[in-house]
């Protein structure tokens, strides 16, 4: 198995945000969370991502246990994921931006900046060599040298796939990618995912655009109060009785 969650669990206080949820994020597909404000979707990242420590249960990734690790140390394994705010160094151009990204991927020291040795040189070069390859890849080559800040807001999304990819991943973790972008525009970043999943990069995403996930996903698991209700391909969720209920209504063919 690629990435599977077994019961997990997360409590804050009283409140239940994810409630002994059982998930199996499959290679190489695009994996999509649907459901209500509220249902533990951001959670259930956090906690596979180690922003978060689980109350209980488990995380695993290509068979280790990975329940317990922190953030960057997960983000070394191969998983890298984007925020439902796109958070950039405004004042930085786009291209410091994405250096940052690959920088996981270095093992210079401080002395070796200070130095400038011949490893903090090499390690420097690939890093805007990796920053302009994936700059290319998201279409973005054209505004590398723009402050993030002045760039447009589907702009500054291509930018966060582009900051995640640059940390070389295996899977990643998209949270509302196509939040506050117009249709045209969605569309865009769907080929790109699908681009991405040409790769040979597993993606994982939450999104309220329905028609685009029901287009686009090959799984879609839907929580509802923090618990499972429904796991299946488009057709399965866009038919099942208890989805329709909690969350869809008419949305799916919307």
């Amino acid at each position: 198995m690629f990435i599977e969650t077994k019961q997990l669990t997360k409590k804050f206080g009283g409140l239940v945000a994810v409630n002994g949820v059982d998930f199996s994020i499959e290679k190489g597909k695009i994996n999509a969370i649907i459901g209500p404000n509220g249902a533990g979707k951001s959670t259930f990242f956090n906690l596979v991502s180690g922003s978060y420590q689980p109350s209980s249960g488990q995380v695993f990734y290509k068979g280790k246990n990975i329940t317990k690790l922190p953030p960057n140390k997960i983000a070394e394994l191969g998983v890298a994921r984007t925020f439902q705010t796109t958070n950039l160094f405004e004042q930085a151009t786009v291209l410091d931006n994405v250096l940052v990204g690959h920088r996981l991927r270095t093992n210079s020291s401080l002395l070796d900046a200070v130095l400038r040795t011949k490893r903090f040189k090499r390690e420097e070069r690939r890093c805007m060599e990796k920053a302009m390859e994936v700059l290319d890849f998201v279409g973005l080559t054209h505004v590398s040298d723009k402050l993030a800040g002045n760039i447009t807001q589907e702009e500054k999304k291509r930018v966060a796939f582009a900051l995640a990819l640059a940390t070389d991943p295996e899977v990643v973790f998209l949270d509302e990618p196509a939040a506050g972008i117009n249709p045209g525009e969605t569309e865009g970043l769907a080929e790109l995912m699908e681009k991405m999943v040409g790769r040979g990069i597993t993606v994982c995403l939450i999104e309220h655009k329905m028609k685009m996930i029901m287009k686009l996903a090959d799984k879609i698991m839907v929580l509802n109060y923090g618990e499972k209700i429904a796991e299946g391909t488009s057709d399965e969720i866009r038919n099942n009785q208890a989805v329709i209920d909690a969350y869809l209504g008419g949305e799916a063919s919307a």
